[in-house]
């Protein structure tokens, strides 16, 4: 054993280089094999992208589509230039959105920019909520304040050859249910349970570059439980276009707003103020119309604009309509001919796949007026525009094709005792084409930047609309902005009268006053002495009033579908003519065709004219005149309608409204028409219309008119007024019929209604419903105990045990 241990160590000690040089190489080979299987990093090169095959579209970026693969080539100096990203829905499913979203409509519009961080381009949503000079040191704080989000983060693959670029793929931003630019928003998803976006379904489409923008269309198929249509499929389908178009440089110099001039609209709040709180300014929207000729501009020449507006006809257009909707758009050069502009405005037809094969309708260069196969029965004029601005870049107006029956039955309803033409179902072609032809003017006017203006109907005289020459010359409305759409006041036997609307003064006034030029100005705050100078020329001529278009307004000027200065004259006028209407309404459609579809149709639509000559009149009680002024021009900007009218305008009301219309209750219609429901409808109407006299708002008012007028119809004195009025039998041995009965009861829900509202009961208004409720008691009391009959009686008793309810709830 002493022996083998002696000879083990002389071995280690005879050869341990040997040893440790195996070992040496054995860990060298190792750290060689390892070293070996490390990837070598590689920087991929532009030819790694963009090869041979690859399809390159030139423009405002590059596109390169590879197989599968879509990138954009963005050039560096385009790098935080603000855009102006639109979505648009470019084809849908049937029912899509109710009948008022289709094929052009505009999901969103936001200011985006392309921005390096790193090695990645980020896409982000720019805000004009708030500005500042970034020279200022308050910039700092409205950037902290209104940080923009990134709506999508983009690795760099690589430069352009010339390293002015940078390379991007877009495949998956554009293939993503993004919902920044998604087609259907979170109502429409909940309504058709979409799910889930179908990746395997869902591609792009086509992406086309053009010098200043790029158009990308999308095809997208969702998984959704309640489609619109196909619901079998439990699948929606929807095509997008997104049209980025690069915004001017300098921007267009924007006009400031003023509330005496009807215009939509931009905003923001800005800090560069010296005051002691920051602006909130407001821009008109409008086109950017620069004469070509300043000089010949100036010395008040009509001059041609640099770049005017046109507008492209849908190919799908009707040719017969086709001269009617031009006509609607080329109307509206006369009125820029005011402003200092020839040939501002036109319509066009579309150019021919020879004449310019890259055309569509969704391309944001173009303008146009789509023709929506839909039963929807209207039109509208949206339009894009730059936020910074105002500067309205692009416009799309809509017509559905169902549209003109709206107009053919209200031509009919509305005209038709004054207008023999009117009395048919085949309304004369060129009268339809007339009435398109002032729509495409109206959608064009809101394109324009125009809103409803619901004042200018109120402008003229109700006798004047009697008159042939007046209506001729002036239309029945100071605008075609206003919802002024036929004169049913003129009478059988007034000569040469219009019936449709056309343009007026009015957009002459607010055109001019909008777009002409300004020679010298060089800020917005420099043009504000000559627009103030226009509006003063002006003033207290009702022909150039603004009045806003308000969901429950207070001014009785300022009034949806009315027309003439007396809404009283002017609603005695419409129903004398609806009454001649109702009783040949049977002639003038089911005798004609054999059939009742028609009359049902148009018996509603009468109704719904009723209404709305009777909703005309209720505007006037509690009525407050709003005439926008600046503080150096004379008068009140608000004025209470003088007492005399407001009772005449409740007394007509009890006549006309609440008092059982029988000519709307023929009996040749009804039973040709509906088994059942003729009760309840009209009781709809006349709840509708005592809701509305007796709705908080216009109490309200009513009662704040005390204290700033010396002539005012106080609140206790109408509802005193509308109680008498409504319960008139219970002062006599008068039956009751079916209608007032009905009536009765919701006068005695409305006002415990009132007693009980959470809003009045510190007001005087609860004070007014129990001190009627209580006239009522002894009313109903002594009624019921009168010589009546059965019916009448039990439904004394019923109000009676209503009223002491209300008042005694315990």
């Amino acid at each position: 054993m002493k022996k083998l241990l002696i000879l083990s160590l002389l071995l280690a000690f005879i050869f341990p280089s040997e040893i440790n040089a195996q070992r040496k190489k054995s860990k060298k080979k190792t750290e060689t094999s390892t070293e070996k299987t490390k990837p070598k990093s590689k920087t991929k090169k532009y030819s790694d992208f963009i090869k041979k095959d690859t399809k390159t579209d030139e423009g405002l970026f590059k596109v390169h589509e590879t197989k599968d693969k879509f990138y954009y080539e963005i050039p560096k100096e385009l790098l935080g230039k603000e855009m102006l990203l639109v979505s648009r829905i470019k084809e849908l499913p049937s029912g899509f959105g109710g009948g008022y979203v289709n094929a052009g409509s505009k999901t969103n519009e936001q200011v985006v920019v392309w921005e390096q961080f790193k090695k990645k381009i980020l896409l982000k949503i720019k805000s004009y909520n708030a500005i500042a000079n970034d020279s200022l040191p308050i910039y700092k704080s409205v950037k902290s304040n209104n940080l923009e989000p990134i709506l999508y983060a983009f690795d760099i693959e690589t430069e352009s050859k010339d390293s002015t670029a940078v390379l991007i793929d877009v495949t998956k931003f554009f293939s993503s249910d993004v919902k920044a630019i998604s087609g259907i928003n979170s109502r429409a998803r909940t309504q058709y349970k979409v799910k889930r976006l179908d990746a395997s379904r869902s591609f792009i489409n086509t992406i086309k570059s053009y010098p200043q923008n790029v158009e990308v269309v999308q095809d997208f198929t969702f998984d959704a439980s309640k489609p619109p249509s196909n619901s079998r499929a439990q699948t929606i389908s929807i095509r997008m276009n997104q049209s980025m178009i690069l915004l001017p440089e300098k921007p267009m110099m924007p006009r400031l707003f003023d509330k005496r001039v009807g215009y939509f609209t931009v905003g923001n709040i800005d800090y560069n103020s010296e005051k002691l709180k920051a602006d909130s300014k407001k821009y008109i929207r409008r086109w950017r119309l620069e004469p070509k000729d300043k000089e010949a501009y100036a010395r008040g020449e009509l001059v041609e604009p640099i770049k005017p507006i046109v507008y492209y006809l849908d190919p799908a257009t009707p040719e017969k309509l086709r001269k009617y909707i031009k006509q609607g758009v080329d109307d509206w050069q006369k009125v820029f001919e005011t402003a200092g502009f020839k040939n501002a405005i036109m319509a066009k037809m579309p150019p021919t796949k020879e004449e310019d094969p890259e055309f569509s309708m969704e391309d944001i260069r173009y303008s146009s007026i789509r023709y929506v196969a839909s039963t929807t029965r209207n039109a509208t004029g949206p339009s894009v525009s730059d936020p910074r601005s105002g500067e309205i870049i692009e416009s799309d107006i809509i017509w559905y094709h169902n549209h003109l029956r709206s107009y053919r039955n209200r031509y009919l309803l509305e005209t038709g005792a004054a207008n023999p033409s009117a009395r048919t179902l085949d309304t004369p072609a060129e009268e339809i084409g007339e009435m398109m032809r002032m729509v495409i003017a109206h959608e064009i006017g809101h394109a324009l930047g125009l809103p409803h203006n619901m004042a200018a109907s109120y402008a003229y005289p109700v006798e004047s609309l009697r008159n042939g020459d007046f209506t001729q010359k002036n239309g029945i409305a100071a605008t075609i902005m206003d919802y002024a759409r036929y004169n049913y006041i003129a009478q059988p036997g007034d000569e040469g009268v219009r019936f449709i609307r056309q343009l007026g003064p009015y957009d002459h006034y607010s055109i001019n006053w909008g777009y002409r030029v300004i020679p010298g100005a060089g800020s917005p705050k420099d043009e504000v002495k000559t627009l103030d100078g226009w509006i003063d020329q002006k003033a207290n001529d009702p022909i150039y009033k603004f009045g806003i278009q308000r969901r429950g307004g207070f001014d009785p000027a300022s009034q949806t579908e009315g027309i003439g200065n007396d809404q009283v004259k002017a609603s005695n006028y419409g129903i004398k003519n609806l009454k001649i209407v109702a009783k040949n309404l049977p002639q003038w459609t089911s005798d004609q065709t054999n059939n009742y579809e028609d009359l049902s149709e148009l018996y509603g639509e009468l109704l719904g004219t009723w209404n709305r000559y009777v909703g005309h009149v209720i505007g006037n009680v509690g009525g407050v005149f709003e005439d926008n002024k600046k503080p150096n021009q004379k008068g009140n900007v608000y004025s209470v309608l003088p007492k005399y009218k407001q009772k005449e305008s409740l007394n007509w009301l009890l006549n006309n409204t609440f008092t059982t219309q029988n000519w709307l209750l023929d009996k040749n219609i009804l039973a040709n028409t509906n088994h059942t429901g003729y009760v309840e409808r009209m009781g709809r109407y006349q709840n509708r219309h005592l809701s509305s006299l007796l709705n908080e708002a216009r109490l309200e008012r009513m009662i704040n008119s005390e204290v700033t007028s010396y002539d005012f119809y106080a609140a206790s004195e109408m509802v005193k007024d509308i109680r008498k009025g409504i319960f008139s039998e219970a002062n006599s041995t008068q039956n009751v019929t079916v209608y007032r009965r009905n009536l009765q009861k919701s006068l005695i829900d409305r006002l415990g209604v009132l007693l009980n509202s959470k809003n009045a009961k510190n007001s005087d208004i609860s004070s007014i419903a129990r001190g009627e409720l209580t006239a009522l008691k002894y009313q109903v009391t002594t009624a019921s105990k009168r010589a009546v009959n059965s019916i009448t009686k039990y439904h004394y008793k019923d109000c009676l045990a209503k009223i002491n309810s209300i008042l005694d709830p315990k």
